[in-house]
């Protein structure tokens, strides 16, 4: 269990205000759209990202994120895979869900390189120095 929570804390988390998400789940058939309603982001990490929805995910499935952070002049578009999902009874949302981000290279089904790019900026905005790990 320690070696689980030492690698899904390996990226530090980070709040970006007003960071909202659209997405859409993966399909080997046919292809589906965004969703057509944004989600607001709890979190995101250069690893993943914590959002609330009104619609649950399964477990493992694959999703294409549409994120979209204030400021910035282009959505980001990154794939992932659900990693969990938990009922929320503290909003209006229904759901938690936490989306692992597929590896980052030019290879098909990995992320854009620039994507990491840019969380990196935010995150060293985002993320105060007394905040970090060491």
């Amino acid at each position: 269990m320690a070696d689980k929570e030492a690698e899904r804390r390996a990226c530090e988390r980070f709040v970006v205000p007003g960071t909202t998400v659209y997405y859409k789940e993966d399909s080997y058939f046919f292809s589906k759209k965004y969703t057509d309603d944004f989600y607001p982001v709890l979190d995101i990490s250069l690893g993943g990202i914590r959002y609330l929805s009104q619609n649950p995910l399964k477990e493992n499935a694959k999703a294409s994120l549409k994120i979209t952070i204030p400021g910035e002049e282009s959505a980001m578009i990154m794939k992932g895979k659900v990693k969990w999902m938990s009922p929320n009874t503290e909003t209006s949302y229904k759901y938690l869900i936490g989306i692992q981000f597929e590896p980052y290279g030019r290879k098909k089904n990995h992320n854009n390189p620039e994507n990491l790019q840019r969380l990196e900026v935010l995150e060293q905005k985002f993320i105060s120095p007394a905040d970090r790990k060491s």
